[in-house]
């Protein structure tokens, strides 16, 4: 409870901003040059040298796997001066590798900040997710409803037919399956390649023409997309996949006993957050990174769920000073 009352979303917002668009800038040089492991690299250096700016003290709930793979931030790695508050810190600095050394879109980097405790401790698995955005009755769909249910619920609840509702789902062959079924009922799909937290965050911004996520992907990416949810509206629901032993036994280490869970946003998310995001690429969300001789300009959104409030903030920055 002391950690939630010290938690000033308000004073922290900015500084969460600024991570973000280091770890932006960081990787800018980097677009469209083929070398993921390089672009993620700049971002993982940049984010990191920023958070330990702040006056926090901060873990890494949701990150980049174990100590043992660091340089990257990793699960259970201490940010922060270490004066202020106790938080929880969900990131993916860069969020679509792939889509930045292609150079194609909605490439971004993403950071979450709650009270600690308030995040889940998503183990490195795959989750099942499912999302529509604000201004529907609770459990308009559900986990247990087939994807043909799901879409035409939703059709019911906007007051149109299948042929209204479009879902954006994972291109992989995993979803060879849910993407015939969806299709069968006559809704359109938008497919993506990479970045499933963009992915579920489409569903709660006007104008991209997403209705509903449906699909598998990450664990650690479900909780950035729920915190991501908090602060749009929206409803969520997310369940752990296990492949195997080794996989439960992660899950157990982080704490996680029921293993059949359908968790809610706000059961993935149990307090108020902060979420950031700034465009590397250019996508439905944000603007991607722009380059003009001795200048870049980056485009965020800052969210907290406490107020609802969300900001866009373009940042122009000389070159020199990257």
């Amino acid at each position: 409870m002391a950690d939630a009352e010290q938690f000033q979303d308000r004073m922290l917002s900015l500084g969460l901003a600024r991570v973000s668009e280091a770890a932006a800038l960081a990787s800018h040089r980097l677009i469209g040059r083929g070398d993921e492991k390089a672009a993620d690299q700049a971002a993982v250096n940049a984010m990191r040298d920023q958070l330990n700016l702040l006056d926090i003290a901060g873990v890494v709930v949701i990150g980049e796997g174990e100590r043992d793979e660091a340089p990257m931030l990793y699960i259970g790695e201490k940010v922060g001066t270490g004066n202020g508050p106790a938080v929880d810190i969900a990131l993916d600095p860069l969020e679509g590798t792939t889509l930045t050394a292609k150079d194609m879109p909605n490439a971004l980097t993403v950071i979450a900040m709650a009270p600690r405790g308030t995040l889940l401790h998503a183990p490195d698995v795959y989750m099942e997710k499912l999302a529509i955005g604000p201004g529907y009755p609770v459990d308009t769909v559900t986990m247990n409803m087939t994807p043909t249910e799901r879409v035409h619920a939703l059709s019911k609840a906007k007051g149109g037919t299948a042929e209204d509702i479009t879902v954006c789902i994972l291109e992989r062959d995993r979803h060879i399956d849910l993407i015939a079924e969806v299709r069968a009922t006559g809704a359109a799909i938008r497919l993506i390649t990479d970045g499933d937290v963009a992915g579920v965050m489409h569903c709660a911004t006007p104008g991209t023409g997403i209705d509903m996520y449906m699909g598998s992907g990450g664990a650690p990416e479900g909780v950035l997309a729920a915190s991501a949810l908090k602060c749009m509206g929206g409803q969520m629901y997310g369940k752990l996949l296990f492949r195997n032993d080794d996989e439960i036994g992660r899950a157990r280490k982080a704490g996680i006993e029921d293993l059949d869970r359908i968790y809610t946003k706000d059961e993935l998310v149990t307090g108020d957050v902060i979420f950031a995001a700034t465009g590397v690429t250019d996508g439905d969300l944000v603007a991607g990174i722009k380059r003009e001789l001795g200048w870049v300009t980056t485009e965020t959104i800052l969210m907290r769920s406490r107020t609802g409030s969300v900001r866009r903030m373009t940042y122009r920055n000389p070159v020199k000073a990257i």
